[in-house]
């Protein structure tokens, strides 16, 4: 009976200030975010942000695969100063993990994109706006100091998409990631039953350019209007003439893919299966992220993306190749907590842990971390 006089005992103010924060759930590590996502957000938008294709199997192997990696620590070692810096395309980050690009964040947050590029300067490291975003590649770009990157489509209209990389080089972004597994979207069945359309005041910023010929009613461009099947490794080669920006395929998946790519002259590959939104039954990014690094031979940098959650999964990702992961889904999660201090909250998360992981497992620097810290788990 206590709790229910306290509202009355207490003035209002003096409640929400001194109860509320008893009550409130601990955020400790991102699965309390990714809960609290799930509470707060609409049904039909935590479906599109957290669903898969088919039977997700894909998107829960990327999380499960990490668990079969056990870590061999070394002991002894002075581990006193702890230092997470790497490079990545030339430009310095604090630690080794960036933000994914990840479409129509806003509905989980007010200009979520602007949110996320502020969050990640202030913890000095890459944010990769996407394409599908509800605010401007110039409107990102006026928040962005550091290390930002602009993931691109190459569309059927051509020349919307020379125009976009005119317009992304101009603005001081310092890297293309060109997402490369979506000639058609994959089945995503949540979506489908939830008959899904992003909420009609969020426009496509950067659509704009599309107006004149595709637009659904809501005047949101659609995936389908706009993407072009028939694109090949010409169109990669196409791109580098347009610009002299670093090229990072995303969506590489096999050895063979990341040969051609290294043959066609990118800098870079994400060993992305997009989340497990496009092709289900595929294998998780850190199993395959091995036979890519061993394709590439140092040639370009590899970077992962899909089933971060820990700091020892970032550690993970670096022992078997990686020189930096992007996460998405974590910062949808952190966004529909508190905006910019959410995605914030997230990368502290991350990097105190990777710090805890390091000192741990004896290593002191990024350089140190190598293929023997882990080994393959039987099933």
């Amino acid at each position: 009976m206590l709790p229910s006089l306290w509202p009355a005992v207490l003035p209002i103010p003096l409640w929400t200030a001194w109860i509320r924060p008893l009550l409130a759930m601990p955020m400790i590590c991102l699965d309390d975010f990714e809960a609290y996502a799930e509470h707060h957000l609409p049904i039909a938008v935590w479906d599109f942000y957290a669903g898969g294709a088919d039977d997700c199997e894909s998107r829960d192997k990327n999380v499960l695969a990490f668990k079969r990696i056990q870590l061999r620590p070394r002991v002894l070692r002075d581990v006193s100063a702890v230092d997470m810096r790497t490079t990545i395309q030339g430009t310095e980050i604090s630690f080794p993990v960036g933000i994914a690009p990840t479409g129509i964040p806003s509905m989980a947050w007010p200009n979520a994109e602007i949110s996320s590029a502020r969050a990640a300067d202030a913890m000095k490291t890459c944010y990769i706006a996407s394409t599908y975003a509800t605010c401007s590649a110039e409107e990102i770009a006026a928040v962005s100091s550091g290390c930002c990157w602009f993931q691109l489509y190459i569309f059927k209209r051509r020349d919307v998409t020379e125009e976009l990389v005119q317009r992304v080089t101009s603005l001081g972004y310092k890297a293309l990631v060109v997402t490369v597994d979506v000639p058609y979207i994959g089945k995503r069945r949540k979506d489908m039953l939830n008959n899904f359309k992003p909420p009609a005041h969020l426009k496509l910023k950067n659509f704009e350019i599309f107006k004149a010929s595709v637009t659904d009613k809501d005047n949101n461009c659609l995936y389908k209007d706009v993407l072009d099947p028939s694109v090949s490794w010409k169109d990669i080669q196409w791109l580098r003439s347009l610009t002299g920006l670093p090229i990072i395929l995303k969506g590489i998946l096999t050895k063979e893919d990341a040969e051609l790519a290294v043959r066609h002259g990118v800098q870079g590959i994400i060993v992305s299966n997009h989340g497990g939104r496009q092709l289900d039954g595929v294998q998780a990014t850190i199993e395959v992220l091995s036979e890519i690094v061993k394709a590439v031979r140092g040639r370009v940098e590899v970077y992962l993306d899909g089933g971060i959650r820990r700091g020892t999964d970032v550690l993970k990702a670096l022992a078997l190749g990686a020189k930096c992961v992007f996460i998405g889904r974590p910062v949808i999660w952190g966004l529909a907590y508190e905006g910019e201090e959410g995605v914030k909250n997230i990368l502290q998360i991350l990097k105190a842990e990777l710090h805890t992981a390091m000192a741990l497992s004896g290593h002191k620097t990024l350089s140190e971390i190598d293929r023997t810290l882990v080994l393959f788990a039987k099933l």
